[in-house]
């Protein structure tokens, strides 16, 4: 099966090991991995922020990018997501509408095509720690990813999986909201950081690097050690 790396922003900045363990789970599982050079962001910092003619033209260049790929597989819920959009925003009528249509339909996350796709729940991951998990908005919401996360961390061997309390709740991060609104980011992801800590965890665990440097960055400044990494790395461990 040939797969397309989309390594999304953050990741390709901020998190680049993120890519590597990406790459590496898909070819565990037997994928044939390819790297479009010509991707860039997937719009939805311009398209959140109003503007729709701006955001267009990087989505235009990702349809072009991965028109010749077979799947499109990113570590990044939220990323994944706006790809999903892409067909409501260029709607019927559209001369790339129905590009949008085959470049949503072959997006996933890398953990939603680990499992509905290859049919993989078990990669004989040894991963020894306490871990909880936050299921961050757009991935759970958007995406409509909840369970195979959970699905694959509890096939891990030596990993003690705890549920965070309040989970569903946002941690402020939100793209362009943790600027526009910082106030209210900021008392959001204080509320989270509580919560993460009192599952008294080793790692904090999550599908989408935004989230994770958010919720990093507050119990960073708050004195807590506890580590903060993305899922790839558990199951590529």
């Amino acid at each position: 099966m040939k797969v397309s790396l989309f390594i999304t922003c953050v990741c390709d900045m901020f998190s680049p090991e993120v890519g590597k363990d990406t790459l590496e789970l898909l070819e565990k599982v037997g994928c044939e991995v390819d790297f479009p050079v010509a991707q860039t962001c997937c719009g939805q910092p311009a398209f959140n922020s109003g503007y729709t003619k701006e955001a267009k033209q990087g989505m235009i260049q990702m349809m072009k990018a991965f028109e010749d790929s077979e799947y499109i597989v990113g570590p990044s819920g939220s990323c994944v997501g706006m790809i999903k959009e892409y067909p409501k925003i260029f709607k019927e009528g559209d001369d790339w509408h129905e590009r949008a249509v085959e470049t949503a339909n072959k997006a996933y996350e890398i953990t939603q095509f680990l499992v509905d796709v290859m049919q993989v729940t078990d990669l004989k991951s040894n991963f020894t720690g306490r871990v909880t998990y936050h299921p961050s908005c757009h991935m759970t919401r958007i995406l409509g990813v909840k369970e195979a996360p959970r699905i694959l961390m509890e096939q891990v061997k030596g990993l003690e999986l705890v549920e965070l309390k309040n989970k569903e709740m946002c941690c402020g991060f939100g793209g362009t909201f943790a600027v526009k609104n910082d106030i209210i980011s900021r008392e959001m992801v204080i509320e989270k950081s509580f919560h993460v800590s009192e599952t008294k965890a080793d790692y904090l665990v999550g599908g989408d690097m935004g989230c994770l440097m958010n919720i990093g960055g507050r119990m960073s400044r708050e004195g807590k050690d506890m580590k903060v990494v993305h899922i790839t790395e558990i199951l590529n461990a």
